[in-house]
């Protein structure tokens, strides 16, 4: 199984951690060869490094923004021949700010069920320096 979660706790209030993580052309500025495209339904992250690319294509099919106390979900569905899987994103107040949770399956088609926990592990990487660089404000350090 390649389920992985991230929770992250941030000073910024719900709505504005909630832009942030669902401003999807800046999660290509935090994922190395990666550019982000949104038509409001479907996103499409192109990851390419030289000759070599290919698509993740997510299907937005839940989007509630936080507010009035309630906790915001985005669900995405992946449906590239390559990458499948679902991501989900929820963000609730949390003691004057906000707390980001990022619940992923990701599954790429060409490596053996073997390989599971090792894509998870790199995912959770991956995605948790791309969550922290999110919700970062200028005056922040930078994420390592």
């Amino acid at each position: 199984m390649t389920e992985f979660r991230i929770v992250q706790a941030t000073a910024l209030p719900a709505d504005e951690a909630w832009r942030r993580v669902t401003d999807w052309p800046r999660h290509g500025a935090t994922v190395p060869f990666t550019t982000v495209r949104s038509d409001g339904r479907t996103v499409v992250a192109r990851t390419r490094a030289g000759r070599l690319g290919f698509d993740d294509t997510m299907d937005l099919t839940r989007w509630e923004p936080p507010q009035g106390g309630r906790t915001g979900t985005c669900l995405l569905v992946k449906r590239g021949p390559l990458v499948t899987g679902w991501a989900r994103i929820e963000v609730r107040p949390h003691h004057g700010g906000a707390l980001v949770r990022w619940s992923e399956d990701l599954r790429i088609a060409p490596l053996p069920t073997l390989l599971d926990r090792p894509t998870a592990w790199c995912g959770r990487l991956l995605f948790r320096r791309a969550l922290r660089t999110l919700l970062r404000s200028p005056a922040d350090p930078p994420t390592r």
